[in-house]
């Protein structure tokens, strides 16, 4: 009697244990569709909150169908300790026919157990395809391309805004010569490139540009110094027509020693060039007094060697009435 009592027990706690393993169902909604539709492969995994489940990829051996969507794990109910889990996978199908997809299958991992578990019934989708009634519907073969009669008034508006555009053209172009005409030009000047700026000109808008940038303000003080003797040196060259570019600074003060130069442009050059230095090779650091200083200097300095501009002639006064 003890015996059995035992066997019994054990049957019972397999039983119990057989119902604790998460149950796994399947469907597709729908189950039949036309070919080229969407439809939904749904699992659904009924299981104890510690036990774990995981979804597969879908996987289609035949190759017929096409994955859509794989959509997230939802949880659509909880009973005290048992959840209702869904995995939808959204397919396509190209293929007429019936398919069988098999049962459903997830992986699952208790404790020491890791097993695959599958739904008890397979899943079949029935594809179809349009039907067509040969009796009513009649095949026919490609027709060619058939040439339409050409007709001048498919072109007569090209025709007449074509013409009045080369109209406008020519009155414009008439207008604007006539215009040029009365100032003593030809269409030639409207394409000559301008005349060069004067070598002092150039300099004080490069000076203005450079003293805009605020250079040694922001701790560059040999990026400001290398624009200052820049632009000095290319004026030097464009003035007195000598290499300044390639020269050092000792040798641009001995070449112009030869040039007439102000007293006071002489001094500030060879301030400017000896400070450049500094700067550039001593790595010092001027203050903000001589950084101004330095800009002005370079400043007068061409303002007070730059090429006196050509005064135009007086006009002639006329006669005086007697």
């Amino acid at each position: 009697m003890k015996r059995l009592f035992a066997i019994a027990l054990l049957f019972t706690g397999f039983a119990a244990r057989a119902q604790e393993t998460p149950t796994v169902t399947a469907r597709v909604e729908p189950d039949s569709i036309m070919i080229g539709d969407r439809f939904d492969y749904i699992i659904d995994v009924e299981k104890d909150l510690v036990q774990v489940v995981e979804f597969p990829e879908f996987q289609n051996a035949e190759g017929k169908l096409e994955l859509v969507e794989s959509c997230p794990v939802d949880t659509l109910e909880r009973d005290g300790r048992r959840l209702k889990l869904r995995k939808r996978y959204r397919l396509a199908a190209f293929d007429e026919g019936k398919y069988n997809l098999g049962a459903a299958q997830v992986l699952y991992a208790d404790k020491n157990i890791l097993d695959t578990l599958r739904s008890t019934d397979s899943v079949y989708l029935e594809v179809a395809t349009f039907q067509i009634d040969s009796t009513s519907q009649s095949i026919y073969d490609l027709k060619g391309q058939k040439n339409l009669p050409f007709r001048f008034r498919e072109l007569s508006g090209y025709i007449k805004w074509g013409i009045f555009f080369i109209l406008a053209l020519l009155i414009a172009g008439y207008a604007l010569k006539r215009y040029l005409a009365s100032r003593g030009k030809g269409f030639g000047d409207l394409f000559k490139p301008a005349p060069p700026l004067p070598p002092h000109v150039a300099a004080i808008q490069a000076l203005e540009a450079l003293h805009n940038q605020k250079l040694w303000q922001n701790n560059k003080h040999k990026l400001y110094y290398s624009g200052l003797t820049d632009i000095l040196r290319t004026y030097i060259a464009a003035r007195w027509g000598f290499g300044a570019m390639e020269m050092t600074s000792d040798e641009i003060i001995e070449t112009m020693r030869a040039e007439e130069l102000p007293d006071k442009a002489r001094m500030d050059l060879t301030a400017i060039l000896r400070d450049a230095d500094l700067v550039k090779f001593a790595k010092a650091t001027p203050e903000a007094e001589q950084n101004e200083a330095d800009y002005l200097k370079a400043y007068y300095f061409v303002e007070e060697t730059k090429i006196a501009e050509e005064e135009t002639p007086d006009e002639e006064e006329a006669p005086k009435e007697n």
